[in-house]
C-alpha cells in the first residue's frame, strides 16, 4: 500500500535488525509519532500486533455542516438523524496492550467482522489525538492497517497499558461502552452483578397501596412507601441519542403487584445499572421516594396471568437517581409476611400437544429440551441505520408430541444465558406470543416468539425461580427422567441455514408482511443490497426474474479443518462458460473484499487451500481510502460428511475415513521437527457436479451476451447445520453465536486427536440462474432442498418451494441417484416431469424471493426460499 504523504507526516522506517526481548513497538510508536510535527506517523513496515477488544460507543452529533445519513437524501429528509458508532481497539504487541481509538473510515471493517477480536494487523498510519474536552492526557487512532492473519497465542498474561486511560471511550464525552452487535443486552463492568437482599425494617403502618396511589397521585408530591412483587421484567431500552447529555441514557420497564393490583414501575438511567441485574420475577420490593406518572401510551403490556388481578394502567411509578432519588431494598423471601397478602407469581404453562388449539397472539410459558439451536442473526431495526436486533431459531421437545416447539428468540437482556443456549439443554421461556398463519389449503405455520417481558432461563439457572413448582413443569421433569439420553443426542443438531418462518402462499400476502418501502428489488439493485449488509444480518428480498437453468452440486466429499482455518476454493467458471466471462462483466457471489491476492497458479487452481496458508503470501490492506477490489475472488468450499480438527493424531484420521468413504482425506505436512505448522496446502478431492442439468433455449441464446452476470451461487460450510457433540459443546457455541467483543484462545485448539462432527443433512444443493426479465442481467443463487432440523416436517422442499421447476427438481420421486465406482451419489437423470415443469416455466415471469445473509467480511449466503407465479391481482395491487 502506498504510504499517505503530505504536511505534517513523518516517513520511519523501521530498523531491520532484530529488537531485544523487551523492546515494545507500542512505545517506540509512541515516541515517534509525538515527534511528528503533524503527530501523524506513517509506517512503511510494521510489526504485527494483536487485537485484544473491540468497543463500541455512540459517536457525537455531527457538526450542522456536516450532512447527517437522514438528510443526505430527500427521502429521508424528515427522519432524525442516524446515530452512528465509534470503536475502541485494545491491541498488545507482547510487552504492551494500549488502547487506541479506529478512525471512522475503517468503521466498515468492524461492520463486516473483517477486524475482530484476535487479528494480527500490521498499523500502517496512525496519528496522535488530543480530547479537546477533557484535561487528559491523548491516544492513539488507527488510520490505516493490514489484517495479516488470526492470533494464535495465549491469553496475554501482566501486560500493562502502556499510556493509562480512564475505563470510557476515548472519544467525545460518553461514559460507558455498549455491546459490540446490540443495545439490548447490558455490557462491562459499569452494571452490578447482583444487589444483596437487605434487612430493613418494614412499618405497616406506612405502607400505601397501588390502589391509593391511582386515587391520589394527581393531589400528592410525595407518596408513602410501596411494598410489592416483581412480576415481570422487560427487556433493557438504550435510548441514547447522539446529542443525548445523559451519561447513561437506560430504561427498563417491570410490572409489580401488591394486594389491590398491578401497575408498571420505569427504571430509569444509572439506577439500571445498579438494579437492573437484581430485580428478578419473584423479587420483593420496598420502594421510597419514587415518582408516579401518567402511563407511557404506547407501552406494550404482558398478558395478566391472573385475570382476576386489576391492571392500574393510567399511570406508572418513576424510580430515577434525582427528582426525588429513589430508595430501592430488595425484601428477602424469608421476610415476607402473610399478612402482606402479596400476590404469588403465576404461569400458564402448555404442552407441545396443546399448541394447535391456541389462537394467535395468545400469551403462554414453555419448558422442554432443546433438540436444534440455530446460529445468530442480527435484522436492522431501521433500514440504512447500524442498530439491530439479534435473534436465533430453537426447538425444544417435551414428549407429548412428535412434533417441536419452534421458538424464535430475541436477545432477552439475558446474554449470558442467551449464548449459552445449547442442544440438551433444558430451556424455560416464559411470556411468549403465539404466531400462526393459516394458508389457502387450510393447513397452518406455528411458532412463539418472544415478547419485550419474555423471561429465558437453561440448565444451571432454574433454581429458586418461582415457575419450579408448576405442575407441568414437574410433569417435565418426570418426563425426561424416563427418556434415554443417547436416543435424543443423536437427534440434536446446531447451526445451519433455517428457512423459517415461511414466506405467505402469494405475493400478495407477502407484499402486506414487508415492511420495506420498495417491495421489489431489482437485480442490479441486489448487488448493491448485498453489499451494505453488516456481519450475520439477515435480510429477505424479492425480486423479478426467469428461472432459465438449473444445476445440481454435491459437496458430500469436502471437509473442513475447524480449527477456523476455513477451506477456500478458487472458483471455476459458472456454467455460462461464455463471452461474458473474457469482458469481465460476470460478478462473482461474494461481498467487496479489501484482499489483495495474486492471480492463483494452476496447481493452487487444483487445491482447496487454507486462510492460514495464504496468511504468508496474502494480506488485508485497509486504509481511509477505499482498497483496491480483489482481482481474483475466492469462495470458501460447503462443509463435508465430516468436519475435522486436524490434531498429531494422523493415523486414527485416516483409518476413520477409509471405513466411512464419505471424509475425504486431509493431510497436513510438518516441518523440520518445531511446532510450527507448515503452510503447505491441505487438499481435498474436488467436488462432484453431477453432469445432468437443465437450462431454457433463452438461456443459452442470451447467456453469452448479458452485461452484467452476478454470481451467489455458493454454499458455505456455516449454511448446513451439523450434529451437536456434547463434549465440545464450547467450541460449536462459539461458532454459532457472535463474534465476541473480547479475545479468547481457542481451548479446542490443544485437545488431542481428530474430533468429527456429523453433518445432519445431505452436502447438497441446486445451482439456479435466474434471468432478468429484460434479458440484459442474470443472477446465480443456491437453492438448499432438505436441510433441517430433524424432528420436524415443515421444511420438506415442497413446502419451501412448491412451485414446478424447483418442486420437481427438489422432490425425491424426480431423482434416480446412483453410486458411481468412487462410493458417491450422482443423480443422473431429470424425469418428464422436471423437463415438463421447466418447459411451462420457459421464458414466464416470476418473482424469486431470496434470503441473504452475511457470514463474515468475504462470504455471503444468497438462497432461493420461494418462487411466485406472478398473477393478474399482483399486478393490480402494484399500480
Amino acid at each position: 500500500m502506498e504510504s499517505t504523504e503530505g504536511a505534517g507526516v513523518s516517513e520511519v522506517v523501521e530498523e531491520a535488525a532484530a529488537a531485544t526481548s523487551c523492546d515494545s513497538w507500542i512505545q517506540r510508536t509512541f515516541d515517534h509519532v509525538l515527534s511528528a510535527s503533524g503527530l501523524r506517523l506513517s509506517l512503511q513496515a510494521g510489526q504485527p500486533v494483536t487485537v485484544l477488544a473491540l468497543q463500541r460507543y455512540m459517536a457525537e452529533a455531527p457538526s450542522p455542516s456536516t450532512p447527517s445519513k437522514a438528510t443526505a437524501s430527500s427521502s429521508h429528509a424528515h427522519l432524525a438523524p442516524l446515530p452512528t458508532y465509534c470503536y475502541d481497539v485494545t491491541i498488545t504487541d507482547g510487552v504492551y496492550q494500549e488502547k487506541c481509538l479506529l478512525a471512522p473510515e475503517l468503521n466498515r471493517l468492524v461492520h463486516k467482522n473483517a477486524l475482530c477480536c484476535g487479528s494480527c494487523v500490521e498499523i500502517t498510519q496512525c496519528s496522535y489525538m488530543y480530547n479537546e474536552k477533557k484535561l487528559c492526557i491523548g491516544f492513539l487512532c488507527i488510520e490505516q492497517l493490514r489484517i495479516v492473519g488470526v492470533s494464535d497465542v495465549g491469553t496475554p498474561l501482566g501486560q500493562k497499558e502502556y499510556k493509562a486511560k480512564p475505563r470510557v471511550p476515548l472519544k467525545g464525552g460518553k461514559k460507558h461502552y455498549l455491546p459490540l452487535w446490540n443495545n439490548d443486552d447490558p455490557y462491562g463492568d459499569i452494571w452490578v452483578e447482583k444487589k444483596l437482599s437487605q434487612d430493613v425494617c418494614v412499618d405497616d403502618s406506612k405502607l400505601t397501596s397501588l390502589f391509593h396511589l391511582e386515587m391520589s397521585w394527581k393531589t400528592r408530591l410525595s407518596f408513602q412507601p410501596l411494598l410489592v412483587r416483581v412480576l415481570h421484567k422487560g427487556r433493557l431500552r438504550y435510548y441514547g441519542k447522539p446529542d443525548t447529555k445523559l451519561d447513561v441514557p437506560y430504561q427498563a420497564y417491570f410490572d409489580v403487584a401488591d394486594h389491590s393490583g398491578m401497575m408498571s414501575v420505569v427504571l430509569w438511567n444509572s439506577l439500571c445499572l445498579e438494579w437492573y441485574n437484581s430485580l428478578k420475577t419473584g423479587t420483593v420490593l420496598l420502594l421510597e421516594q419514587y415518582a408516579a406518572k401518567p402511563s407511557y401510551p404506547f407501552k406494550t403490556q404482558p398478558s395478566p396471568r391472573d385475570l382476576h388481578m386489576k391492571k392500574f394502567s393510567s399511570i406508572e411509578i418513576s424510580l430515577n437517581v434525582r427528582d426525588p432519588p429513589a430508595r430501592i431494598h430488595i425484601i428477602p423471601e424469608s421476610k415476607v409476611k402473610k399478612a402482606w397478602k402479596l400476590p404469588e407469581i403465576k404461569y400458564r404453562f402448555i404442552t407441545r400437544s396443546e399448541l394447535p388449539n391456541l389462537p394467535n397472539e395468545h400469551s403462554c410459558d414453555i419448558i422442554g429440551l432443546v433438540k436444534y439451536v440455530g446460529r445468530t442473526e442480527r435484522t436492522r431495526k431501521r433500514e440504512h441505520g447500524e442498530d439491530f436486533w439479534i435473534h436465533r431459531w430453537v426447538h425444544v421437545v417435551d414428549g407429548t408430541s412428535e412434533e417441536p416447539f419452534i421458538l424464535e428468540l430475541f436477545a432477552t437482556s439475558q446474554p449470558d444465558i442467551f449464548e449459552q443456549i445449547h442442544p440438551m439443554t433444558y430451556l424455560v421461556c416464559t411470556q411468549m406470543r403465539v404466531m400462526r398463519e393459516t394458508v389457502e389449503s387450510g393447513s397452518d405455520t406455528t411458532y412463539l416468539t418472544t415478547s419485550n417481558e419474555s423471561q429465558i432461563f437453561i440448565t444451571g439457572w432454574h433454581k429458586g425461580q418461582p415457575y419450579t413448582e408448576e405442575t407441568k413443569v414437574k410433569s417435565f421433569i418426570q418426563w425426561i427422567k424416563t427418556q434415554n439420553e443417547a436416543y435424543h443426542m443423536e437427534k440434536t443438531t446446531i447451526g445451519g441455514y433455517y428457512p423459517f418462518p415461511p414466506v405467505p402462499n402469494t405475493f400478495s400476502k407477502y407484499c402486506k408482511n414487508s415492511k420495506v418501502e420498495s417491495v421489489l428489488t431489482t437485480i442490479g439493485e441486489m448487488e448493491k443490497a448485498i453489499e451494505s449488509l453488516h456481519y450475520r444480518e439477515h435480510k429477505r428480498i424479492a425480486i423479478q426474474g426467469i428461472i432459465s437453468a438449473i444445476r445440481y452440486v454435491s459437496c458430500g466429499s469436502t471437509s473442513q479443518d475447524a480449527s477456523g482455518a476455513e477451506p477456500m476454493q478458487i472458483d471455476k467458471e459458472p456454467w455460462s462458460q461464455s463471452s461474458v466471462s473474457k469482458k469481465n462483466h460476470v460478478k462473482e457471489g461474494r461481498k467487496t473484499s479489501s484482499v489483495q491476492r495474486s492471480p492463483p497458479s494452476v496447481q493452487e487452481q487444483q487445491h482447496i487451500v487454507t486462510r492460514k496458508a495464504l496468511a504468508k503470501r496474502k494480506s488485508i490492506t485497509v486504509g481511509t481510502k477505499d482498497p483496491p477490489m480483489s482481482t481474483r475472488p475466492y469462495f470458501t468450499r460447503s462443509s463435508g460428511k465430516k468436519i475435522m480438527l486436524h490434531t498429531d493424531l494422523k493415523e486414527n484420521c485416516l483409518s476413520k475415513k477409509r471405513e466411512s468413504r464419505e471424509v475425504t482425506e486431509l493431510t497436513q505436512l510438518s516441518g523440520t521437527g518445531n511446532k510450527e505448522k507448515s503452510s503447505v496446502p491441505e487438499t481435498v478431492q474436488a467436488e462432484r457436479i453431477c453432469h445432468n442439468s437443465w437450462q431454457s433455449a433463452l438461456w443459452t441464446a442470451v447467456k453469452d451476451n448479458l452485461t452484467q452476470h452476478l454470481y451467489y451461487g455458493r454454499v458455505f460450510p456455516e449454511s448446513f447445520p451439523c450434529k451437536f457433540d456434547y463434549m465440545h459443546k464450547e467450541f460449536l457455541m462459539q461458532r454459532y453465536n457472535l463474534q465476541a467483543a473480547k479475545y479468547k484462545p481457542n481451548e479446542w485448539k490443544t485437545n488431542e486427536g481428530m474430533i468429527c462432527f456429523e453433518n445432519a443433512c445431505p452436502l447438497e444443493y441446486y445451482e439456479v440462474a435466474i434471468l432478468g426479465i429484460n434479458h440484459d442481467i442474470a443472477v446465480d443463487v443456491a437453492f438448499l432442498p432438505g436441510c433441517c432440523p430433524e424432528d420436524t416436517h415443515l421444511f420438506r422442499a415442497e413446502d419451501v418451494l412448491n412451485d414446478a421447476v424447483l418442486t420437481s427438481v427438489s422432490g425425491t420421486s424426480c431423482q434416480q441417484k446412483t453410486i458411481n465406482k468412487e462410493g458417491l451419489s450422482e443423480i443422473i437423470s431429470f424425469s418428464d416431469e422436471v423437463l415438463k415443469a421447466a418447459a411451462d416455466l420457459e421464458k414466464q415471469h416470476v418473482i424469486c424471493i431470496l434470503d441473504i445473509c452475511s457470514l463474515t467480511e468475504d462470504k455471503v449466503e444468497v438462497f432461493l426460499n420461494k418462487v411466485y407465479k406472478i398473477t393478474e391481482a399482483d399486478v393490480i395491487n402494484q399500480t
